[in-house]
């Protein structure tokens, strides 16, 4: 099946696999971030690993809980809205201040055409406040809503949650991610990157989450489980 057609990307676009981009991500970070702070993060993951955290995702087959968000224009938004045109893909994402989770957000924009075709829509929520929700979706041209999470109230239902540890904390607050500010509150707490598939009766179709935010599915794999079940 057609993936990512040049027809369907702006001339800016990067239509490599998502692999490949955060491979070249993981690259320059190898070579530029200094091996002190690359451990404290690379012990974050393990610990949420060693924690299981990502084995608390609501599970396929099971219901998503009913929820209303305001969107990046401040507009709210509810599950029974989204559904309501058939099934739903969330991806789960940190925020605008993550290179991997702009990659992938850039990414799934440009399969956007696939997962409409398919009957499908696409949001994706984040912790960060509505602000910060505009600017992302301006700057990157992305052409779904974002969902504001207010207090992860959506992501701790769908079990994604965890607190930042202190070192890791620290190191965000050394490069100026400042997630009290970004996120409106002072919990210093995110979801792991994940990303849903679900029914219009709210049923979980599909459902992958990783304690490492470098892992995320393949924007291929999205549309071919879509098509799939669309039996195309």
């Amino acid at each position: 099946m057609k993936w990512r057609s040049l027809e369907e990307s702006s001339p800016e676009a990067d239509i490599r696999p998502l692999r490949e981009i955060f491979a070249e991500r993981k690259e320059l970070i190898a070579k530029y971030v200094p091996a002190e702070t690359q451990a404290i993060h690379a012990r974050a993951i393990t610990g949420l690993k060693q924690q299981r955290v990502a084995a608390n995702i609501l599970p396929v087959g099971s219901k998503i809980p009913e929820f209303r968000m305001q969107d990046h224009d401040g507009k709210t938004v509810s599950s029974s809205d989204l559904l309501s045109k058939g099934r739903l893909v969330l991806c789960f994402i940190r925020g605008r201040w993550c290179p991997f989770c702009v990659g992938q957000m850039e990414a799934m924009n440009l399969v956007l055409p696939e997962i409409e075709r398919s009957g499908a829509t696409l949001a994706a929520i984040s912790p960060q406040t509505v602000q910060q929700s505009f600017f992302m979706r301006d700057q990157h041209k992305l052409r779904f809503p974002l969902l504001s999470d207010a207090g992860n109230n959506v992501a701790r239902q769908f079990g994604l949650t965890y607190r930042v540890p202190d070192e890791q904390r620290a190191v965000y607050q050394r490069a100026f991610v400042n997630l009290p500010f970004v996120n409106g509150d002072a919990s210093w707490e995110l979801p792991i990157p994940a990303t849903c598939i679900i029914d219009r009766d709210c049923t979980v179709l599909y459902a992958s989450a990783n304690e490492d935010y470098t892992e995320r599915p393949e924007p291929e794999e999205i549309v071919r489980f879509l098509a799939n079940q669309s039996g195309a």
